[in-house]
């Protein structure tokens, strides 16, 4: 039996493991010893060693109530390093939020195969129907800080991390299938613009302001995504309820070295559900948590939200066909004309033991994949790779930020990278680097049968700041989305441009 068939087995009639509904109804009122001090507070005191506060350093602590003074109403006194320690360490509890992503939601789950894909990829999640591959999810925001309300008009993040037996693969991707810009290079512009006026300081969690539309005019390529974003699928009526896609082109590669391109798909099983612009501004205004309510509530009462897994698989004669480049992330690819193949199942059936732990601290990639999955030339995925290890360095501090447990991938980790800030494992023995003459004893070698091989795409022309005239038509795809939508649909998109482009105060931008 499976660690997580083990793990249903052991669950009461409501859905909610033994475990799980202990932990949620253990917030009984305390029952221990109290007594009151000469000023009036209160100490709860307990006798039992396994209760008994300590500090970091695990010295017991017979008081926290009170800081070490001269006399009872003396000054505090600097020799005190239980009070120093307290203060230091809430001094320090805040770390840098997400540039962009900073208001999400996780929780972890599994992936089941239930198709193989042999015939395309040698990456070992795919192989074996029925195995399952634990998971990390998490939604988000894009464009609002941490305390912003979940309801905002805004892109979905929808990333998932893969626990491989080869590693971990981080699919991070959007509820939206396309992007507004083509190019990396312009990544910082488009989030600047979407993000609050630098001299005002607002407005927040909105696009709904001079400075966004004004990009947007000046950048065509971005009309399609924007589309979607005034579309009902910006404000889901829940995560459970909403479909998550990769964006990007990526390759799939198997064993013979055989390359297809591949576009991700998740497909909801509970349907896709969205309010309407009234319904969200009374929500936010009610219950600015009610994404990340009802994603709790739902797990914790056994109701778990489920995902199939797809892929639009195609070989590059389809590629050089079809009437879109597939390297635009601006563009998607039909699925009248490319279907959607189901290959898996996610399901979320655990809420996160510690938010900061775990949502915050989890590290997605785009450029973490595994043996069988590799990148396409897409030059926002491309630069997306980059960016997103190097904000890891900046949010948490250390490169070593794999060794947090929610990032560590839970394969054999066997390599030479050693020290830096919060180092929780590095190399043992006398040699850390290679090739060295310790004998096999001494520390990891290459393996070019089971090791990651980029796949080999012929590359040719000079190096050039442009793009390719296959990049420029902006519209098509844009009205193809329109004329998509029902008439109810057409008419909440009209509305949400009426309403964003009212708050516009510059005519020549409207």
């Amino acid at each position: 039996m499976s660690k997580n068939a083990k793990k249903n087995a052991g669950r009461n009639k409501t859905g909610v493991s033994p475990e799980r509904k202990s932990k949620t109804n253990s917030a009984s009122s305390y029952d221990g010893k109290t007594r009151q001090g000469a000023g009036g507070e209160t100490h709860q005191i307990t006798a039992n060693h396994e209760t008994t506060l300590t500090s970091q350093q695990g010295v017991p602590i017979a008081d926290d109530q009170n800081s070490l003074k001269a006399g009872m109403r003396g000054p505090t006194l600097m020799e005190d390093h239980l009070m120093r320690e307290k203060i230091f360490h809430f001094d320090h509890e805040r770390i840098p939020e997400r540039v962009v992503h900073a208001r999400g939601y996780g929780a972890r789950g599994y992936f089941e195969l239930t198709n193989p894909i042999p015939e395309f990829s040698r990456a070992d999640l795919f192989q074996r129907k029925g195995e399952k591959t634990p998971v990390f999810c998490r939604f988000s925001t894009v464009a609002g800080s941490k305390g912003s309300p979940d309801l905002a008009r805004d892109v979905r993040g929808f990333a998932v991390k893969f626990y491989t037996n080869e590693g971990n693969w981080d699919l991070v991707g959007n509820n939206i299938p396309v992007f507004f810009i083509q190019d990396a290079i312009k990544f910082p512009d488009l989030i600047h613009s979407v993000k609050p006026a630098p001299d005002r300081g607002f407005p927040q969690a909105q696009s709904a302001h001079d400075n966004f539309w004004d990009f947007i005019s000046l950048m065509p390529e971005s009309i399609h995504m924007a589309l979607w974003v005034m579309s009902d699928r910006a404000i889901p009526r829940s995560f459970r309820f909403m479909e998550g896609f990769g964006v990007h082109t990526f390759r799939l590669v198997n064993k013979k070295g055989e390359s297809h391109f591949v576009k991700f798909h998740w497909k909801p099983k509970q349907g896709l559900q969205s309010v309407v612009w009234d319904e969200a501004v009374k929500i936010n205004g009610a219950d600015p948590d009610f994404h990340r309510r009802d994603l709790w509530a739902a797990i914790e009462s056994g109701d778990y939200p489920e995902w199939e897994l797809g892929v639009q698989v195609f070989d590059d004669t389809f590629a050089e066909n079809f009437e879109f480049d597939v390297l635009d992330p601006t563009k998607l690819i039909p699925e009248e004309q490319v279907p959607v193949r189901k290959i898996g199942r996610m399901v979320l059936d655990n809420n996160v033991d510690n938010f900061f732990a775990e949502t915050e601290q989890v590290a997605f990639c785009t450029q973490n994949i595994v043996p069988g999955i590799d990148f396409s030339n897409d030059p926002l995925l491309q630069g997306r790779n980059f960016s997103y290890l190097d904000t890891q360095l900046k949010r948490l501090g250390s490169p070593n930020f794999t060794h947090i447990p929610v990032n560590a991938p839970r394969c054999p980790i066997r390599h030479f990278q050693q020290d830096g800030h919060m180092a929780m494992k590095n190399p043992t023995g006398r040699a850390n680097y290679e090739p060295n003459s310790w004998g096999e004893g001494a520390g990891p070698r290459e393996n070019p049968d089971s090791g990651f091989i980029s796949y080999g795409t012929q590359i040719e022309g000079e190096k050039v700041r442009a793009r390719p005239e296959s990049f420029d038509d902006h519209y098509s795809q844009a009205r193809q989305f329109y004329v998509s939508q029902t008439k109810t649909e057409q008419r909440h998109i009209v509305d949400a441009f009426v309403f964003e482009l009212s708050k516009v105060q510059r005519m020549e931008i409207r």
